[in-house]
């Protein structure tokens, strides 16, 4: 078994530890077997070190025995409809809430530092303790309190759309990469902040949000309804937006006019595969069409391969696709 699995189960891991494991596990049918059966027996584990003579004790882990069960309902379910994939990301949240429920009894006021990750090929909608909902892109992480204070502080890595439930007296802030910091307090917008990605944009379709470079308050921008905020190159440029950006959370990603050299940058962060071009006159060529996120990159590329008239190589093995 890997060495990582029990760390991961001790919280001996790092954030960007357990995300690597979670992400080799969607490629990895014998590692991801592993992760989800040592979930079970920690779970089992814990239940038989409880102490017998105490009531309050063998309450509680009768409790969590009976979530044990529920989570392994909810992961089969996950397993039918949705794929290996999210149930991996899904167990991120439910090791999360099993570590909570088993800890001693805390103050109502006590915040715990959770996340979700949102595996490649995948979407997520999640609602937050203030009521906002947050939908997340595929490759992307969410790390925010389960409760807030005098702040709504959360953490992006990747792309993800806010609803923001509105509240004048607590601010709703978004930290997106360590590179952008969005301030908004009741509103609808569209953070896009992937580290490998050239250019971050935020994109404002309902309210105000103010936008700045993180630790510089006095790059500030504030974005109106319809506009977007893209950093590139250390400054901020003002354009209008296009709605159907948005709708990859609805499972369609669009690109029009846009460069393949863009669109192959993308697939590369929306499934997490390297694409390699060998004829450099490819990246140049602008292509306009719908993809459902379900398709994959490889389908894409042929798609538009048809138009462009360029060959395709896939190496499963090196997750990498070859263009020539």
């Amino acid at each position: 078994m890997d060495a990582r699995i029990i760390k991961y189960f001790e919280g001996e891991l790092t954030f960007t530890e357990r995300v690597g494991l979670l992400k080799d596990a969607e490629n990895d049918s014998a590692l991801r077997s592993d992760l989800l059966n040592a979930q079970n027996v920690h779970g089992i584990f814990l239940l038989s070190d409880a102490n017998a003579g105490d009531r309050q004790e063998a309450e509680r882990q009768y409790r969590r025995f009976m979530f044990g069960r529920n989570r392994k309902k909810i992961l089969q379910m996950a397993w039918q409809y949705v794929g290996y994939a999210a149930a991996i990301a899904l167990l991120v949240v439910l090791t999360l809430k099993l570590h909570n429920s088993t800890a001693p009894a805390q103050p109502e006021t006590v915040a715990v530092n959770q996340e979700l990750y949102v595996p490649a090929g995948q979407r997520a909608r999640i609602t937050l303790p203030d009521g906002s909902t947050a939908w997340l892109n595929a490759g992307s992480t969410l790390r925010y309190p389960s409760i807030f204070g005098s702040e709504r502080n959360v953490s992006l890595t990747g792309e993800a759309w806010f609803e923001v439930a509105h509240n004048p007296e607590r601010p709703f802030i978004v930290n997106a990469s360590d590179i952008l910091d969005i301030t908004a307090l009741g509103t609808k917008f569209n953070v896009s902040s992937y580290p490998k990605a050239d250019e971050m944009s935020t994109a404002l379709t309902e309210g105000s949000v103010k936008v700045s470079k993180h630790g510089s308050p006095n790059s500030a921008v504030v974005l109106q309804p319809g506009e977007q905020a893209i950093l590139g190159n250390g400054t901020f440029r003002v354009e209008a937006i296009d709605n159907d950006m948005l709708l990859w959370k609805d499972g369609i990603y669009t690109f029009k006019g846009e460069m393949l050299g863009k669109i192959i940058e993308k697939l590369e962060l929306y499934y997490d595969v390297e694409i390699v071009v060998n004829d450099p006159r490819i990246l140049k060529r602008p292509y306009t069409g719908k993809f459902r996120q379900r398709d994959g990159a490889m389908e894409i590329l042929r798609i538009i391969s048809k138009i462009h008239h360029f060959r395709i190589r896939q190496n499963e093995e090196m997750n990498k696709i070859t263009l020539y």
